[in-house]
């Protein structure tokens, strides 16, 4: 529930503090006091858009904040969602929200101190609050609302059906779309496809192997510098073991006298012996050394056909690396990505048949789904239509009666067409169905749509008998109306009164109202006050009890808040409201 809202500098609020609290809120106060404010500053709190139209200037900027408290489902999804975002909750467990607009129109929303994206708040007020408005009204007048209405009212099963529905509608729109996209382009994918093949040829034709251009050029180089190759190892091999012309000048020779002239005295001091042991380490790292370079001599040659066959195979890998990359590592590397290329190209007969046919497959799944959805939707018309009826029996119109008609939609009239049971109709992604919500005001009359059937007071009562409807399965813990009894008065005005009380015991419910019956009810009652200063207007909002409440209904009553008959008539629907909640329980 909400425990407070607080709106500094929206519209004519220069600063309101709303302490809110369990049962029914109702908000009172005279015209252009700032009431509808408050319901557009709770919608600015909940991720609305933010218009810097309603910031007062004087302030500069429009601040809301309010703290929320949950329990239940509720609370464990927005925790988690709230803590994915890096915030979380007060040390008593409730939740701050706050939003701020400036007067350039920018923007900014904090969850639990730490700044959020707006659409956070959204998803938070879609969990917790549910805000009806005149505009609501208007909106139950579309058919896509009245069957979204249907849906919700058909419960969990029904949403997995939709659910499953939707998921292979959006497939089968994709492969279909797939398809012609395949069909239109597939001169443009078959020269690129033939583009591709001609450099993998290309490529297959030399074949190259990784690393090979860089081995190549190695042995290439030493091909190339043969005789001084030779010369330099040859010189040194000799430097190292000697020549049959200079015996015993050679490194070996001499590091092996060191060595047995250091062992000789090696026993009289052992810094000798340490030394000769060393020595004869070196004498091993040369004859290493030196039978390394004799290989190396041997096996040096200077080939000319081999060093043609290297010039030939370079220019091959060459050829490759201008076009493709710039080694051969990576022109191997776009051969396996024109490959994996070349599979997303298949523009085949083949290929086309089989996404053809794939597409045709989701299709008999989605109408298959779709009929099982008209007929889920049929049955549960009449349970819907029983249940409002019965909730506007009890708001004044006992002679009314709503019916729910689930009619196919025509074809070419949703986004695609499906044949359902033999017959095309237009789809989209809830379905081939329109339902429409239609009134017969009293006996005898014809069942007319609702926005050619019901007056203003009758629509703002089925809305609200559709949302007692649905206060029985669930939803937001918080429901707020705005003027939701608009063109509404005497007896039908007490009945709104009612549900909303009623409604009260399940949820935490705030009322903005203009009539004295519906604020009769209320367990808190607020009243937004109007002062005006010179040219300045501005609002606050105050709690209002006992003797000061039966004035606020005398003023609604009468536009007398100091008249004795006035503050009669408004202790006395106090007293009728009063034994009315105590009925209900």
């Amino acid at each position: 529930m909400l425990e407070e809202l607080r709106i500094t500098g929206l519209g004519v609020i220069h600063e309101a503090v709303l302490p809110l609290a369990r049962g029914l809120t109702v908000i009172t106060g005279e015209t252009g006091a700032g009431k509808t404010m408050v319901v557009a500053g709770l919608g600015l709190l909940l991720g609305g858009r933010a218009d810097a139209g309603r910031v007062r200037a004087d302030a500069g900027r429009a601040v809301v904040e309010g703290r929320l408290r949950l329990a239940g489902p509720v609370a464990a999804a927005v925790a988690a969602r709230v803590a994915d975002a890096g915030a979380e909750p007060d040390d008593d467990g409730s939740l701050v929200l706050a939003r701020s607009v400036t007067t350039e129109g920018r923007s900014r929303a904090h969850v639990g101190g730490r700044s959020v994206p707006a659409n956070l708040l959204g998803e938070i007020g879609e969990q917790a609050v549910a805000v009806h408005g005149q505009s609501d009204q208007l909106r139950l007048l579309r058919p896509a609302e009245q069957r979204a209405a249907l849906d919700r009212y058909a419960g969990a099963d029904h949403d997995k059906l939709l659910a499953a529905y939707r998921e292979v509608f959006t497939a089968w729109r994709r492969a279909d779309e797939e398809l012609a996209e395949l069909s239109r382009s597939s001169r443009e994918r078959a020269r690129e496809a033939d583009l591709l093949k001609l450099g993998l040829s290309e490529i297959t034709a030399v074949s190259p192997l990784p690393g090979e251009d860089e081995e190549l050029r190695i042995e290439a180089q030493r091909l190339e510098h043969a005789e001084g190759l030779r010369l330099a190892a040859a010189t040194a091999h000799a430097a190292l073991t000697g020549t049959e012309d200079v015996e015993g000048y050679d490194a070996a020779g001499l590091l092996g006298e060191a060595r047995r002239s250091l062992e000789g005295q090696g026993q009289v001091d052992p810094k000798l012996a340490e030394l000769a042991g060393r020595v004869a380490e070196a004498h091993t790292l040369i004859a290493d050394v030196a039978g390394e370079l004799g290989t190396y001599v041997a096996a040096l040659d200077a080939d000319p056909a081999r060093l043609t066959a290297i010039y030939e195979r370079r220019a091959a890998l060459r050829s490759l690396t201008r076009k493709y990359a710039e080694d051969v590592d990576g022109v191997l590397a776009w051969a396996e990505r024109a490959q994996q290329r070349m599979s997303e190209l298949d523009v085949s007969d083949d290929a086309l048949a089989a996404l053809a046919d794939e597409r045709d497959r989701l299709g008999e799944r989605a109408a298959e789904l779709a009929a099982r959805l008209s007929v889920a939707r049929s049955d549960i018309a009449g349970q819907f239509a029983g249940a409002v009826t019965a909730e506007l029996a009890g708001l004044a119109m006992p002679h009314a009666r709503i019916e729910v008609a689930v009619l196919p939609r025509p074809a070419g009239k949703g986004e695609a067409t499906l044949a359902v049971t033999g017959v095309e109709l237009g789809a989209t992604a809830d379905g081939v169905d329109e339902v429409e919500l239609r009134l017969l005001a009293h006996p005898g009359a014809p069942a007319l749509p609702l926005q050619r059937g019901a007056s203003g007071g009758e629509l703002s009562r089925v809305m609200l008998a559709v949302e007692v409807v649905f206060a029985g399965s669930g939803g937001p813990p918080t429901l707020v109306f705005d003027e939701v009894d608009a063109g509404v008065g005497g007896q039908a005005a007490v009945e709104i009164g009612k549900r909303l009380a009623r409604l009260a015991h399940r949820h935490q419910v705030l009322v903005v109202t203009h009539l004295p019956q519906v604020a009769a009810f209320a367990d808190r009652h607020l009243v937004v006050l109007k002062d005006t200063g010179g040219a300045v207007t501005t609002s606050g909002v105050r709690v209002v009890e006992d003797s000061e409440r039966a004035r606020e209904l005398s003023r609604m009553l009468a536009g007398l808040p100091d008249s004795d008959l006035g503050i009669a008539h408004a202790e006395e629907l106090l007293a009728v409201a009063a034994a009315e909640k105590a009925r209900l329980g």
